[in-house]
This record gives C-alpha cells, sequence and structure tokens, in this order.
C-alpha cells in the first residue's frame, strides 16, 4: 500500500525539482546556512541580527527541514540581508566575502522573496499534514480527511493565493528596500514609437509569466499527487470501510454487510485460503452492530477493536481489525529505526551480530514501552540473581 506521509514527502521532491526557478531558489536557500555555518564567527554573526529562528540546512531524508529552512528566512529576511551585509564586509577571505555579496543580491531579488512567500505557504499546508499523519493512532478514513482538507486548500489558493503572496511580498520588498516588482529585461532609452509598449506592460507581463510558469506550476504539482494518494486510499477504504466507524457498521442492512466481509474475505484470500471464515464474519459483525454501545459520538475503529478484544467473543472480527491495523499511514517510524541502525552498525562495528542488532532495532522500534520498564530494577534484580549465582558455586 503506498504510504501517504511517504507520498506527500514526494510531493515536495516533485515540487523542488520542477523548475530551474524552484531549483535555484532551494541552491540559495542551502548556501545561505552553509555560510553561516562553516565558522563560529559567521555564525556569530547571524545570532547577533536575527530574533529567534536560525537559519537550517536542507536533508534529503528528514523533509521537515524544507519548512524549518524556508521559514527561518521568510519572517527574519531582513534580518538576515543585514547580517550579510556585515558578513560581506568583516570576512577576510575572498570566497566567504564574495558568497555573503551573492546572497545578499539574492535576498535584494523581488523574485526571491515573492518565491520565498509561495513557498512557506506550500510547504507549511504539506507539513501540517504530514505531521498529523504520523500519528500513533491515524487510520484510512482520517487520512483521508486530512489529504481532502489539503486539496481543498489548495484549489481555493490556486484562485486566491498569488493575489495574497503578492501583497505579502511587496510589503517585504518595502521594508527591505527593494523595488517591489519584477525586473524588466529589456529598458527602452530612445524615443519609444507609438507601437512600441510601455514598462508597465513589460512588467504585467514578467509578473503573469511568473503566476503561470511557477506559481501555478507548483501548486499543480501538489494537486495531482494528492489527487492520486486520494484515489489510492479511496480503494482501501472500499475494503475496510465497514469497519472504521460504528456508525458505519450500523448503517448497512444484511445485504449491505455480507457484500462488503466478501469483498474483505476476496482480497485476503491465498490459494482459497483467508484468515477470516466468511460466514462466521458476518454472523459476528450482525451480532456486534447491537452489542456495540451507545454513546453520543461514533466509535472508531480503534476503539471498536479495545470493545472487540476485551468481550473476546468474535475472533473473525478481531483478525479483520488486526489486518486493518497492519496498513500503515505513514513509514516515519520505520525511515528512524533504520537511521538509527546506520548509527549503531557502520564500519567500525561490523563484527555485530544480527541477534544483537535485531534487539537493538526493537528497542528502538519500540521506545514507547521501553520508557515505561523500570530498567534499575531489571538492573538489580540481575546483579542479586548473579550474585547468588556466584555464592552458589
Amino acid at each position: 500500500m503506498p504510504c501517504a506521509c511517504h507520498s506527500l514527502n514526494l510531493t515536495l521532491c516533485d515540487m523542488a525539482n520542477s523548475c530551474s526557478k524552484a531549483i535555484s531558489f532551494f541552491g540559495i536557500v542551502q548556501r545561505i546556512y552553509i555560510l553561516f555555518s562553516g565558522s563560529t564567527k559567521r555564525w556569530k554573526v547571524l545570532l547577533d541580527h536575527i530574533p529567534s529562528l536560525t537559519v537550517k540546512g536542507l536533508s534529503n531524508t528528514r523533509w521537515e527541514s524544507r519548512i524549518k529552512s524556508v521559514k527561518a528566512i521568510r519572517y527574519q529576511a531582513p534580518q538576515l540581508r543585514l547580517a550579510l551585509s556585515e558578513l560581506s564586509k568583516i570576512c577576510d577571505d575572498a570566497k566567504s566575502k564574495s558568497d555573503a555579496n551573492n546572497l545578499f543580491d539574492a535576498l535584494g531579488s523581488f523574485e526571491f522573496l515573492l518565491g520565498m512567500v509561495i513557498w512557506h505557504d506550500i510547504l507549511f499546508a504539506i507539513n501540517m499534514v504530514s505531521k498529523k499523519l504520523q500519528s500513533a493512532s491515524m487510520c484510512v478514513d482520517s487520512t483521508l480527511q486530512q489529504i481532502e482538507g489539503v486539496m481543498q486548500f489548495f484549489d481555493k489558493y490556486r484562485d486566491e493565493g498569488f493575489a495574497s503572496c503578492l501583497t505579502i511580498a511587496k510589503g517585504l520588498a518595502v521594508d527591505m528596500g527593494i523595488e517591489p516588482s519584477f525586473p524588466i529585461k529589456r529598458n527602452v532609452t530612445r524615443k519609444k514609437q507609438f507601437d512600441e509598449p510601455n514598462n508597465d506592460e513589460e512588467v504585467l507581463k514578467a509578473e503573469k509569466a511568473f503566476e503561470v510558469n511557477y506559481f501555478l506550476v507548483l501548486v499543480d504539482i501538489a494537486n495531482v499527487s494528492l489527487k492520486t494518494r486520494f484515489k489510492e486510499l479511496k480503494v482501501f477504504k472500499n475494503i475496510f470501510g465497514f469497519l472504521l466507524s460504528s456508525k458505519d457498521m450500523k448503517l448497512l442492512n444484511d445485504v449491505e454487510l455480507r457484500k462488503c466481509c466478501a469483498k474483505f474475505v476476496e482480497t485476503f484470500s491465498r490459494n482459497g485460503s483467508c484468515d477470516v471464515e466468511l460466514d462466521d464474519l458476518f454472523s459476528e459483525l450482525r451480532l456486534l452492530q447491537m452489542t456495540l454501545p451507545e454513546s453520543g459520538l461514533p466509535l472508531h475503529a480503534m476503539e471498536i477493536f479495545e470493545f472487540v478484544r476485551d468481550i473476546d467473543c468474535f475472533p473473525n472480527v478481531l483478525i479483520a481489525y488486526r489486518i486493518l491495523f497492519t496498513i500503515p499511514m505513514t513509514v516515519a517510524s520505520a525511515e528512524r529505526s533504520f537511521s538509527k541502525l546506520k548509527l549503531l552498525k557502520n564500519y567500525l562495528r561490523s563484527t555485530m551480530s544480527q541477534e544483537r542488532l535485531n534487539g537493538l532495532a526493537t528497542l528502538c522500534i519500540e521506545k514507547d514501552k521501553l520508557d515505561e520498564i523500570n530498567v534499575d530494577a531489571i538492573i538489580d534484580d540481575f546483579a542479586s540473581r548473579s550474585v547468588r549465582r556466584i555464592s552458589k558455586f
């Protein structure tokens, strides 16, 4: 099954590589971080000018780094430009001085400021959903609601977002003493003829080209990717939909319920065998429809599973819910675990046994449960057993 969170991250990757302007934008963002983080002296200059957020570098695996790196510039662009100006004056080496001057000019571009505002809005919306999808209680129906909400945001943003971003960017440009307009490629210095366009028309053409070739491209890529993931997840809702909510389950009549059970069994059958028996699953769900407690709010999948597990009278329903919960909405935990393993087993520890590696991986994956264990009591118990064993011999 496609991971929804991973799909959103791929959407970010597609947008970041969508055009030359996007590649150039993130290149400037990364160069700002590299310049200041290259020495403690330059970092001190940065801290003297910015109030709160420090610049962040980009990462190929931690997708949240993109919104953090853009956010640090989005809300501190004037202060950051002052830091670059001071850095260009105090730097001793020619390379750092040249980089500071080039980045100072880059932050003085109105196109960069407008692109920064657009990227912040898009990345913020996707990152909010991406973080939500990493919740341990996230399920198919909740995932669909979150992705559908982002799709509606981008539909509205496509029509109204560019005008609002343009207004914000012009305000930033005025505060920074920058001309809030797009550069004109051709300035006519001689006397104009009656059929030649004026500068205002050229500016409008540049603004329209930026909107069509940059803004709309980013929004459309995000929308198409999200709609593709939404359709893929709808397929799984058609399979598990009757298990996701007590309200949906109770609204099904016998014919509809049996049809849902048959589709579920057919999907998870292999060589004519399935862990769930169709007739028993249908009978158990009919009984469960009347057994589920009546409350103000409908029960979600996890709450129904806990209710069925405590009763311990619906074995097939219990298996069906366990199959449902094996479908991951995010691979964030697995990605963190593998990243941790790369730190544990490297070329200096190449002889680590597989058994020990599996144990360390389990400790990392089940960190929440590990935190609940009283490690001191286990160590004391192990020490006392060792003392008794030694005294015995």
